[in-house]
This record gives C-alpha cells, structure tokens and sequence, in this order.
C-alpha cells in the first residue's frame, strides 16, 4: 500500500517541527527578522548546490515534463507555485510579526487553527469528502481552539489571518503536478528569497559574527524547514489535504509538551483541557480516516 508511505512522511515533518523550539532557543535575542532572512537565504542556497551537482537528471526529467504541457497548463503550473511562494512568504513573515508585535500565544494559536481551515479549504476548494467521525474530530478541534480563544477574540483573529496563509499554501500543493517535490520546493524557496531580497538591506541588523549563530540557522534550514517541507510536500501526492491538516497538531501537541516538561513554563486547565481534545480528535480523525479507506477498498 502507498498510503503508509505518504502518511509516515507526513507524520515524520510534523514530529520534526515540534521540536523547532530546539532550534530557535538557542538564537532567540537575534532578531526575528534575521533569522527569518539567513533561514531562507541558506535554504536556497543549499538547495541550488544539491540539485546542480547530484541532481541534474530530475532538472532535465522536470524540464521535459513542463515542455509536454499545453501552453495553458504550463501558465497554470507556473501561477500556482507563484502563488503558493507568495502564501509561504507572508506566512513566515506575518508568524515573525505576530509572535513580536502581538503575542507568543497568538503565534502558536496559529497552529491550532490552521487544521480546521485547511480541513475547510479542501472542502470547499478541492471537493474532499470527509467521513462522519471525521466530521466530529473537526468539530472537537474546533471547540479545543474555543476554549483557548475565550476572551482573546484579538489574538484570535491575528492568528486566523496566519494559519490561512499556510492552509491555503498546503490546499494548493494538490493541484501542482510537477513530479519531483524537491525541484518544486527548490523553486518555492527561490520565490521566497527572492521576494524577501528587497527587505534584507533594510530590515537586516548588522551580521552576526557569532558561528554559534550559523550553525542554529544551518540547523533550522537543514533540519527544520527542508527536510521537513519535503516531506510535506511528498505526503500531499498520496494522502488529502485534510489529513495533511489534522496532523498538524502534532507540532503543537509536542511543542506544549516540552513547554510543560522541557522548558517548565507555567499552564493552565484551560489549556490540558484543549490539548486533551486536540489529541482525541487526531485519534478520531484517524479512526475515521482508516474508515473511509476500508470503504473505498471494498466499493
């Protein structure tokens, strides 16, 4: 079965980026704006050299794969990873701004609620169907981020307008059907970059001289975004966007957990409380999942 592939890649980007904090600790009194800056330049630039040295072949199998289609196909490949680079940029770059502007606890909100609006965005944009049990674990995650949003209706709002940007870049994912993930990422993270050149003289600080410093940014492009963002992507070729989404607690779930037990950060019953649906409905959801795949075996 091609399932349990796709569905261990996902998990595995997932679990990796709930450990983020191991990476960005270390550096957290560099500027938010400089990391974000040295993590994309550094990914480009690692991912330029890999695909020019190992991987010429899949340049030449994508550019022949992009030459067979129709001229119209070929714009619409092409809009859609413009657009999807343009959601991964104001997603990083509103994460940055939220989490020093308005709060740290809108910026992880964002990751409660970005489940429930790609779940949404499938739906609505990509036609999926979800099972009943399914429906129920949306429900439960729904009312987790409720009761976490009691009161601070602000935060909220700020933390919907980030989890969106991301939602709708994973829905997109779907409809690019260039074959090798890797050249696809390599040219998401070009757009980044390039998007984000024209700020860096501007909104940079002066360099950091530390090598501590390069080596976390080194650690946060290798382990941290690409290997990850590969693998997100590789899962999206066989299992749907709702999946994709749901699973997305895992990050938070594991982030809460080493707050609690890592970093020894203070919580409250509101929160055991949500993260305590959060889990249930990713075992629910999963129920239901293997549930729908059974059903359509035997159809």
């Amino acid at each position: 079965m091609k399932f349990p592939k796709y569905y261990l890649a996902a998990v595995t980007a997932f679990v990796i980026w709930g450990f983020f904090s191991f990476g960005l600790k270390p550096i957290h009194d560099y500027p938010s704006q400089d990391i974000l800056f040295y993590r994309v330049f550094t990914c480009i630039t690692l991912m330029v050299i890999i695909n020019f040295t190992v991987r010429r072949d899949k340049i030449k199998e994508t550019r022949t794969y992009l030459k067979a289609l129709t001229k119209t196909e070929r714009r619409n490949q092409w809009l859609l990873i413009a657009g999807s680079s343009v959601l991964l940029t104001a997603n990083w770059g509103l994460f940055i701004y939220v989490m020093n502007q308005i709060s740290v606890k809108a910026a992880s909100f964002a990751y409660l609620v970005c489940p429930i609006l790609t779940t949404f965005f499938a739906f609505i944009i990509l036609k999926e169907r979800l099972h009943k049990i399914q429906w129920l674990a949306v429900f439960m995650s729904f009312v987790s981020c409720a009761i976490l949003s009691y009161n601070d209706l602000r935060d909220a709002m700020f933390s919907i307008v980030v989890a969106a940007t991301y939602a709708l870049y994973l829905v997109l994912q779907k409809r690019i059907t260039m074959p090798d993930r890797f050249i696809l990422l390599t040219l998401q993270i070009g757009i980044v970059a390039l998007i984000l050149l024209p700020f860096y003289p501007v909104y940079s600080s002066t360099p950091p001289v530390e090598v501590t410093f390069y080596l976390f940014i080194l650690l946060i492009a290798v382990l941290f975004t690409i290997i990850p963002m590969f693998l997100n992507l590789f899962a999206m070729k066989g299992i749907n966007s709702s999946t994709i989404g749901i699973l997305i607690y895992l990050n938070p779930l594991i982030a809460f957990a080493l707050a609690i037990l890592y970093y020894k950060e203070d919580i409250s019953f509101e929160q055991i409380l949500s993260y305590s649906l959060i889990l249930v409905s990713i075992v629910v959801f999963n129920i239901g999942s293997y549930l729908k795949m059974k059903a359509m075996e035997k159809a």
